[in-house]
């Protein structure tokens, strides 16, 4: 027995590609019993196994399941949720590793699997490793009966979520775009005090309110209108699984994930003074020196949620996040990223610091920002361009951060330009103090584009 994925769904972080197209059975299949067979290898025999809500989920678990227990392992099916209610399973239950079944932010013809082994993030060469053992048909067999049980852990998931909650009374709206973290978001309001307005918490795999991307602002309109029709304090927005928020004030202004990192800091420095905040390369100028301000040492790490917890782990740092919306707390928490933990230590920061989310909104500097830019790039190439600019930076005598890509900073404020882990892209912001700054930075990026035979262009989308 041997298989071969579609060399496109094995990714940096997960694994993701179209339905019966990239992605199907067969390949859930495969994941399970090369999962399974490393997992035995490292002395472990249960898994955990989760699902988001898309259409295509149950029938890859059922795949995914039976490929586990076909090598060895015994499987715990916590069911429909948010990827963070399965990482709090792995990380609480008696278990070895868990693997989630999902799409993430993808359009919802997508699926894929993101993975915990003993308790550490599943990446990079470990997705590799599980593509040449299905090749080599490198599977172990099962050495006894295996068992599957389902585990009903949402309630234990929502409990603690709140526990310790110490926040304030607040009027709050909540979308969570018809993704897996409806009915985690439905019984957590329930339990907060305050006043709670929810859009779109029942699950529907096709998404058809809005994409379930919340650093993409048109997919905000429906809640900033609830916030502006209720006059609610802010709302809340949350990915297709749950492991990425997105928040707007009390006028409908879009806080970044960047700006929510800063205010989440506030509180956890308070406690933990002098402690490492991470965040990644594309964050603002501004979230860094915060974090200084408040006694913090900001670190810069690079782009990707498996690279930030691994990190995290190395510094021991309390706290970190990332542009995209993803933030880690393991602060009084596991180190994971979960937008519904987030959510609450929202709220207690804003408690914690006494002011309302507009006003601290309305104190962060006033910087003009590109959002994320992204174009098609060879695939081939994509790397390559960015070590051309490296070199050119560094002939010029430019001051560059080399930490993901390229970061250089000039008098204006700065840019980056980086290459995607996921996709044949390259991704470039700029930030300054005003727009003519703004305009000398993009002539910047788009002078080193030219040099290496590329154009802005169109822009790619996720």
């Amino acid at each position: 027995m041997t298989h071969n994925f579609d060399p496109t769904s094995l990714r940096e972080y997960d694994i993701r590609g179209i339905v019966g197209e990239a992605l199907g059975p067969d390949d859930a299949h495969a994941i399970g019993r090369g999962f399974a067979t490393l997992l035995r290898r490292a002395g472990g025999h249960r898994v955990a196994v989760g699902r988001d809500g898309r259409n295509s989920s149950p029938m890859l678990e059922e795949a995914l399941v039976a490929g586990l227990t076909a090598s060895g392992c015994d499987v715990v099916r916590i069911g429909m949720g948010p990827t963070p209610m399965l990482y709090y399973a792995e990380a609480t239950l008696e278990v070895d590793g868990g693997i989630q079944i999902t799409g993430s932010h993808n359009p919802g013809n997508y699926n894929g699997f993101k993975m915990v082994f003993q308790h550490l993030p599943f990446f990079g060469e470990d997705i590799q490793k599980l593509g040449q053992m299905a090749a080599d048909g490198d599977w172990d067999e099962p050495a006894g009966d295996t068992s599957v049980t389902d585990y009903d852990i949402l309630d234990a998931y929502v409990g603690r979520l709140m526990a310790g909650y110490a926040g304030g009374t607040y009027r709050v709206g909540w979308d969570t775009g018809n993704g897996a973290a409806g009915p985690v978001i439905e019984k957590l309001v329930k339990l907060l005090p305050g006043e709670h307005h929810t859009l779109f918490t029942e699950v529907d795999g096709d998404f058809p309110n809005h994409h379930p991307d919340p650093t993409e602002e048109k997919n905000l309109t429906q809640l900033k209108a609830l916030v502006a029709e209720k006059q609610l304090d802010f709302g809340l927005a949350f990915d297709g699984d749950g492991d990425r928020i997105g928040a707007v004030d009390g006028l409908g202004r879009v806080v970044w994930g960047d700006q929510l990192l800063s205010i989440l800091a506030e509180p956890v420095l308070r406690e933990l003074p002098g402690a490492t905040i991470i965040a990644d390369v594309k964050a603002s100028q501004a979230l860094y020196d915060r974090i200084g301000e408040l006694g913090g040492e900001p670190l810069m790490w690079k782009t990707g949620h498996s690279l930030i917890k691994t990190k995290m782990k190395e510094t021991h740092a309390p706290l970190a996040g990332e542009m995209s919306g993803h933030i880690f707390f393991a602060h009084n928490y596991y180190g994971f990223d979960d937008a519904q933990y987030a959510a609450v230590r929202l709220i207690q920061a804003l408690h914690v610091i006494g002011k309302s989310l507009t006003q601290l909104k309305d104190e962060m500097p006033q910087l003009v920002n590109t959002p994320e830019m992204r174009f098609q790039v060879d695939e081939s190439r994509k790397f390559a361009v960015i070590d051309e600019v490296l070199d050119r930076l560094e002939a010029e005598g430019a001051e560059v951060n080399r930490t993901d890509g390229a970061r250089v900073n000039t008098p204006d404020g700065w840019w980056l330009l980086r290459a995607s882990n996921t996709q044949d892209v390259l991704v470039a912001r700029a930030e300054a103090r005003n727009q003519e700054g703004l305009d000398r930075l993009m002539a910047m990026i788009d002078a080193q584009l030219a040099a290496s035979g590329l154009e802005r262009g169109e822009q790619a989308g996720h």
